[in-house]
């Protein structure tokens, strides 16, 4: 089954963590701009670095919830 926006990546996304980063104008709950490759990369690279930078403070994704975002991004980026 294909990963989509909506029903996977969007509740991955704390309303705390959306509104953090809306501030620096990451539109995380915004399909329009999660799909853009570019986008999605840099919140890739935030979600699963080392150490992570998001969500600030953690919890951070377990690689199950990484795994799930880059399933995303190789499906197409479906709504």
């Amino acid at each position: 089954m294909a990963v989509s926006f909506a029903k996977d990546i969007k509740p991955l996304f704390r309303e705390i963590d959306i509104k953090h980063m809306k501030v620096h104008e990451i539109l995380l709950d915004d399909y329009a701009f999660m799909s853009k490759p570019d986008n999605a990369n840099s919140v890739l690279q935030t979600v699963e670095g080392n150490p992570p930078s998001m969500p600030p403070g953690g919890p951070y994704w377990t690689a199950d919830q990484v795994a799930l975002f880059k399933q995303w991004m190789t499906d197409g980026y479906r709504p």
